[in-house]
This record gives C-alpha cells, sequence and structure tokens, in this order.
C-alpha cells in the first residue's frame, strides 16, 4: 500500500501480508472470505514479536534490574492502551479495513482493534522484511518513547507502586490515616494521609477513601522520585 510505504519508509515484497494486517474480522463479512484472512493469525505472530523486540531492549538497556521489575515494565510497554495509542499517532486507524458496522460504531478509534492491527502491521513485517525491520519499527514507534510511557504508566497505581518499594528499602508498609472528612454524608469528602513510620510521605484527598488513599500515595511515589530512580 502507497501510503504505508510514504509513511514508514517500508516497501513490502508481499503487499497481501500488510493488507491481511490491516484487515479487522468484521471485513470479511463484504468479502465472503473465511476467519483466518483477518489479522488475527498475524496480531498472534506480532505480539510475539513485540515481545521479543521490547524483552531484549530492557534487558541490555537495565543490567541491574530484576526479572519482576523488568516484566512489570514490558506490560505496561505492550499493554493494549499504549499499542493503541501509538496507533492512533501514526494514524493507523484510517487505514484499517472494517466494515461498515464497525465504522459506525467508531470501530477505527476502538482500543482493541488499532492495538491489535498494530500488533498484526509487525507481524507482518517481521515475516516480509525479517527481524531487523520490525525492531527498527518497534524501536521508532514505541521505544524511542520509553521514558514518557514508562513515567505515564508506573503511575497508574500509586499505591501498589510505592508498596512495593518501601518493602525493596525495607521499611515496613505504608499506613494510610484518615485526618479529616467534610461535607455532607451523600457528598462526603476525606482527606487521608499516607505514612511510613513516623514519617508523612503524602497527602491526598477525595470523594472516597479509595481516591484520597491514592492521591496521598501519588504525592509519595512523586516525592520520593520512584519513577525518576527507575529511569535512571
Amino acid at each position: 500500500m502507497q501510503v504505508f510505504r510514504e509513511k514508514f519508509g517500508i516497501q513490502f515484497h508481499n503487499p497481501q501480508l500488510l493488507i491481511t494486517a490491516l484487515k479487522h474480522r468484521s471485513y470479511l463479512n463484504i468479502t465472503n472470505e473465511p476467519r483466518i484472512h483477518s489479522n488475527e493469525r498475524l496480531e498472534f505472530l506480532g505480539d510475539a514479536v513485540l515481545d521479543l523486540i521490547v524483552t531484549h531492549y530492557l534487558y541490555e538497556k537495565f543490567p541491574q534490574r530484576t526479572e519482576g521489575q523488568l516484566s512489570k515494565v514490558k506490560s505496561i510497554l505492550v499493554s493494549k492502551p499504549v499499542l493503541a495509542d501509538i496507533a492512533v499517532k501514526i494514524s493507523l486507524g484510517e487505514m484499517i479495513l472494517i466494515n461498515w458496522g464497525e465504522e459506525k460504531t467508531g470501530g477505527r478509534q476502538r482500543q482493541s482493534i488499532l492495538a491489535d492491527a498494530f500488533e498484526a502491521v509487525i507481524g507482518a513485517i517481521f515475516l516480509d522484511q525479517g527481524l531487523d525491520v520490525a525492531q527498527r519499527f518497534v524501536q521508532q514507534h514505541l521505544l524511542n518513547d520509553f521514558q514518557k510511557i514508562i513515567r505515564r504508566g508506573l503511575y497508574r497505581n500509586y499505591k501498589s507502586i510505592l508498596l512495593e518499594f518501601v518493602q525493596s528499602k525495607g521499611q515496613g508498609l505504608p499506613e494510610y490515616r484518615v485526618v479529616q472528612e467534610f461535607g455532607p454524608d451523600h457528598a462526603k469528602e476525606f482527606v487521608v494521609q499516607v505514612r511510613v513510620g513516623e514519617e508523612v510521605l503524602g497527602e491526598g484527598r477525595g470523594k472516597s477513601k479509595k481516591i484520597a488513599e491514592q492521591e496521598a500515595a501519588k504525592m509519595a511515589v512523586k516525592k520520593l522520585h520512584i519513577v525518576d530512580n527507575w529511569l535512571e
């Protein structure tokens, strides 16, 4: 496909591979093809290729990190939200082949469709061009934004990140205390502090205790520069 070649500089020897990579199963209702002609098989392959590329990258980049730490970061990098976000940035949704029903219900913007198509394209590049070209494609569109993605991803569950960090330092468990409640019963808000020992690491506010705890943990994570430490 000319648009793909011009956009990414990859000339497919077998253009049918790229077409298949962009063919959502809903499109088969138009062409009356069997399901194996959708992009699902290439997505299966691309998932494994992406996993290999990202795993090798992390292994080389972070020689001092444990298997558990590397696995956590890899899971962020290959997650559907991240892959779908990349697919949007490179306008992959505009190239996907879907039927009218999917088009009408926003299929081109659907996270699962975008992420699967991105993986299928990686699978197609691997088959047609080899691992080196697939690696360059992943490097350009995913790994070059590594720090930005990890900063965003590691902050998703602040309580878990804080817990793992303080345990790794042998500091015990974070303790969350409600220090203030205000507002009527139907619209109550809470202020929560998180402590390790006697040290207050953060304070958060929210419409539930859980939200306030996450906000407190968020402040603690930022105070301790936990993500910055990961990126050193």
